[in-house]
């Protein structure tokens, strides 16, 4: 028996035969991804007077089974700005790795943009146009990233700015954004706070925090692929404050008994 390392997991040579490989040679045509397989649900976002609340579960789900319940899908840009990643993982990987790789391009030309307080060549609204036109591109050659973006943080006149971006390259900004079942269950509790600009300027940091972890319960109670376990941001105009391992609280599941047409129960 062949008890090298190289060796381990392939199947015995004087068993099976040698080992085929020539599902290794790239000579076919070139694939891309046809459909996402690991993949992270819902993110959710709303301005309030003083800067942006983004908030996603930790998990990223392979189809239906809850299979990492440790993925952080926040990832923090220059300290100003935040993007949330919905869909799949792979790809937001990619992503996370070029958003890092254009970070550090962005300190070497200017380092006072890693400073407190400074604008930088790429505020929220400058990095929301710019993973736009990455994402079209990727679309137009047939080889889409399966994600769909939140962009948080300030614009170039220091207001709160919150922007979309699919893997289309549709874009759009509004005072509250979710992806996922998000769109469907949280954007409408969201927009009772923050329908308009007007109404999400009136709300104060506190408020909008609260709205998003009670966004965060409902989604929990009602997407079978999302986690209690989550991560949430807060943008203002001194930079990021990310916690990346919250636990929902107050967690009452009485709702359920008054749900019927499941189960045993009889109606």
């Amino acid at each position: 028996m062949d008890h090298r390392p190289q060796a381990w997991g392939r199947p015995r040579d004087d068993v099976y035969g040698a080992y085929d490989h020539s599902y290794l040679q790239n000579s076919g045509p070139r694939q891309a991804t046809q459909a996402p397989i690991v993949t992270g649900t819902s993110v959710i976002a709303m301005k309030y007077k003083d800067g942006v609340v983004m908030a996603a579960d930790n998990l990223a789900s392979y189809g239906s089974l809850a299979r990492f319940p440790d993925v952080k899908r926040l990832r923090v840009f220059l300290d100003s700005s935040v993007v949330g990643f919905s869909g799949d993982v792979s790809d937001m990987q990619f992503l996370d790795r070029h958003l890092t790789e254009l970070s550090i391009d962005e300190a070497y030309e200017d380092p006072s943009c890693t400073a407190p307080n400074s604008k930088g060549h790429l505020n929220a609204a400058n990095l929301h146009k710019y993973l736009q036109k990455l994402l079209y591109k990727r679309r137009n050659d047939f080889d889409p990233l399966w994600n769909q973006l939140l962009i948080a943080g300030f614009d170039g006149h220091s207001k709160p700015y919150l922007a979309s971006v699919d893997l289309r390259g549709t874009s759009f900004t509004s005072p509250s954004l979710a992806t996922g079942f998000g769109s469907a269950l949280a954007q409408p509790i969201m927009r009772r706070y923050a329908e308009t600009e007007e109404d999400a300027a009136k709300l104060t940091r506190e408020e909008a925090v609260e709205v998003i972890k009670e966004c965060m319960k409902v989604l929990y109670y009602r997407d079978a692929r999302s986690l209690d376990r989550y991560s949430i941001a807060v943008v203002t105009k001194e930079g990021v404050e990310l916690k990346e391992d919250e636990q929902l609280e107050k967690q009452s599941w009485a709702f359920a008994e008054r749900i019927k047409g499941y189960g045993t129960q009889t109606v």
